[in-house]
């Protein structure tokens, strides 16, 4: 489907109105601005001074041809936030997907994604919930990504970016919070200089988890001490050692019913066994960094990265549900990953003139060997002798601890003894990529580049009844470009295109096996056009219309040796604006437009991808009422949307609103209360498939101390 030309045209005559009112205005204060470092308000940093550290050059965004957001961990504190879904909340273009129960799930301009994340720009693809207590921020890039990222990054990558030591500084800052629900938790922020050249910095972070959902609890367990050492005027050295320890219980949500809606009567219901409906996760992260200054206008980043993630989780979930008869099927599996990723990467970065058009040219290459084991086992229940079993949907199902009573009242026990599939994987990559960034005048900026990916995958089948082993080696180039053209320093319109790929074995590796050892990589192209305008030094507003354009060989129905390639597209719009419209009253307003189709081999069907809301908007706003007291109020809206691709069920719009109220009762503390869902509404956020609909929380409070000593 492509971008409606009158679409196209009102996003950028809007953006022309918007820099053309004042021209004057916005000539003093570039002048003003060209005077200014850095300027920090409430923890946003500005466009144009401000600098993303996922983009690995020393460029303000304003002259980034790519729509970003990057959240502060100021922000992240004041509201309330506590895992990546509630940052995707209130951002546009992108939204939450059920992830199973088990782990972040998000959806990049329609496309789904589990392992588009990063850590310091090291893949972390590893299926788990992220912590955010040792982030100094959250950086979201949408669109295709490949250059800087690699293979995957179709639709956008989270980076999450770590709290480094900090070297002629100590400091001590805490949080500690409870929920409505009863769950609570605490995190540390120490800092201690060691010498003038060295510092340790130790983030630690404990949490008891509960919520509405019958049954559900959990811990969540994270240390993260890091240290900085300067080994020159010139070398840095960054050390990182992280451990995370974290289980929960998975609840998939409820069943549609016979209009294709999540039945509201079943919102108190779990369909789960309370005992084994779980996800444990253990892992080790080690990360190195040498930051060094080769010269005065060339510097390198090296970097060494290794995790180690051993992750396992069991579940039952509604599979089938009959509303007439009010019997629900549940299915289930234990699946079990042990994970390691080795990545060594490094970039040279050189600013330089060749006559008078500048350049900031970057070099850069990547490694990464991954060892993944793999299993999965189905449950038999002894009643039907298969994996799946009726239950009458009642609170709590007749199900507890492996056994229980079905629909027909026959007495059960059950035990994963269906062996479904093991593999193990051993993969290389090995990557280059170049880019120059290109000042051809004052006004007039180009960004070029591309990326060389060569992806080798060797996928062991333990099977007893296969035992083989598929190999696959893709060779594929990502091309990225750029157009900026700055009227002023603190306008800037751009236009971008960019490519990236996924390969046939998927985003974890496994899916190789039967016609997909055969086929090509998924490919990937995005072209955008955006505004980016620091309307003051206390506003910023960003726009973007974009297309992105999915490429996905398929084997010939008629003739298996051929192949169908199948092309759909996703267009959209994206606003944001944040910053201080009245003295002491702030906003972070976003809105998003999508439109998409599914395409099959005979061509375009009508149908609109799963989980890919029309519409969503979301505001937050915060009044400082004194020096000691502030409050703030939240809306997020999202459209309705289908479960799947069939289009038969459907998620509900909706809307939710929050508050928040923060009183310093000194220098060093402060209180602060979140409210979630101030009308108490019934709403279902996301889906994993048709009758696994998530019940969003009701009406709930968490009450924080932030301080320091």
């Amino acid at each position: 489907m492509k971008l409606k030309p009158s679409y196209l045209t009102l996003a950028i005559m809007s953006g022309l109105a918007s820099a053309a009112y004042s021209s004057s205005s916005l000539a003093n204060m570039a002048a003003v601005e060209a005077d200014i470092e850095r300027i920090e308000i409430q923890g946003q940093r500005y466009l144009s001074i401000s600098e993303s550290n996922s983009i690995k050059t020393p460029t303000p965004i304003i002259d980034v041809p790519q729509s970003l957001s990057i959240i502060s961990a100021d922000e992240i504190t004041a509201r309330g936030i506590n895992s990546i879904g509630q940052i995707i909340d209130y951002l546009p273009g992108v939204n939450t997907s059920q992830g199973e129960g088990h782990r972040d799930a998000v959806v990049f301009r329609g496309v789904r994604s589990t392992a588009d994340f990063f850590l310091d720009g090291n893949r972390d693809d590893v299926q788990y919930y992220r912590g955010l207590y040792n982030v100094e921020q959250v950086e979201i890039l949408r669109g295709p990504n490949a250059l800087l990222f690699g293979r995957g990054g179709t639709g956008g990558v989270i980076n999450r970016v770590s709290k480094k030591a900090k070297l002629d500084q100590s400091f001590n800052d805490y949080t500690a919070r409870l929920n409505t629900f009863g769950a609570y938790g605490v995190t540390i922020d120490s800092n201690i200089s060691t010498s003038d050249d060295s510092a340790i910095r130790i983030n630690g972070m404990y949490e008891e988890l509960d919520n509405h959902r019958d049954f559900y609890d959990g811990t969540r367990l994270g240390i993260n001490p890091t240290a900085r050492f300067a080994l020159s005027d010139t070398t840095t050295l960054d050390l990182s050692y992280e451990y995370i320890n974290h289980d929960r219980f998975i609840d998939r949500g409820i069943p549609t019913g016979n209009d294709g809606r999540p039945v509201e009567a079943l919102e108190d219901v779990v369909f789960a066994d309370p005992n084994n409906n779980y996800h444990e996760i253990d892992a080790h992260v080690f990360r190195a960094n040498i930051e060094h200054q080769f010269a005065e206008n060339i510097k390198g980043n090296f970097n060494a990265f290794y995790g180690d993630y051993d992750k396992v989780y069991v579940n039952f979930y509604p599979s089938d549900y009959d509303q007439d008869t009010n019997v629900v099927e549940l299915d289930g599996y234990i699946d079990e990953t042990v994970r390691d990723n080795l990545i060594l990467s490094g970039n040279i970065v050189g600013e330089f003139t060749t006559g008078s058009v500048e350049h900031t040219l970057m070099f850069g290459a990547e490694f990464i060997q991954t060892n993944s084991d793999q299993y999965r086992f189905n449950p038999v229940f002894s009643t039907s002798g298969g994996d799946r079993e009726d239950f009458n949907a009642v609170r709590p199902i007749a199900f507890n601890n492996l056994s229980g009573v079905n629909a027909q009242g026959q007495a059960f026990t059950v035990e994963f003894s269906d062996f479904n599939d093991d593999t193990r994987v051993n993969l290389d990559v090995y990557s280059f990529y170049v880019q120059d960034e290109i000042a051809l005048s004052e006004h007039l900026d180009l960004v070029l580049g591309a990326r060389f990916d060569s992806f080798d995958i060797e996928v062991f089948n333990a099977d007893p009844d296969v035992l083989e082993t598929r190999t696959r080696k893709d060779e594929e180039v990502s091309p990225r470009g750029g157009l900026i053209y700055k009227p002023y320093e603190n306008v800037s319109f751009y236009a971008s295109y960019s490519e990236s790929f996924l390969p046939r074995s998927g985003e974890q590796y496994t899916d190789i096996n039967g016609s997909g050892n055969q086929l090509d990589p998924d490919t990937f192209t995005n072209q955008e056009l955006g505004l980016k305008w620091d309307i003051s030094e206390q506003m910023s507003l960003t726009m973007a219309v974009f297309e992105n354009e999915q490429s996905s060989p398929q084997v010939s129905d008629d003739n298996p040796e051929t192949l169908d390639v199948i092309d759909s597209e996703i267009s959209g719009f994206e606003m944001q604006i944040y910053g201080e419209v009245l003295e002491n009253l702030t906003i972070n307003a976003n809105y998003s437009y999508l439109d998409g189709e599914i395409v099959d081999r005979s061509g375009p069907t009508g149908r609109t991808p799963r989980e890919v809301p029309e519409n969503t908007f979301s505001l937050w706003s915060t009044y400082q009422i004194n020096d000691a007291f502030a409050v703030a109020f939240g809306a997020t809206y999202q459209g309705e949307s289908y479960i799947d691709n069939g289009n038969s069920a459907v998620l509900p719009s909706y809307t939710r609103y929050d508050a928040a109220a923060y009183y310093d009762v000194s220098d060093t503390l402060r209180l602060q209360l979140n409210v979630e869902n101030l009308s108490d509404k019934l709403y279902f956020p996301n889906a994993h498939s048709t009758h696994q609909a998530s019940v969003a929380a009701p009406l709930n409070a968490s009450l924080m101390v932030i301080g320091s000593f």
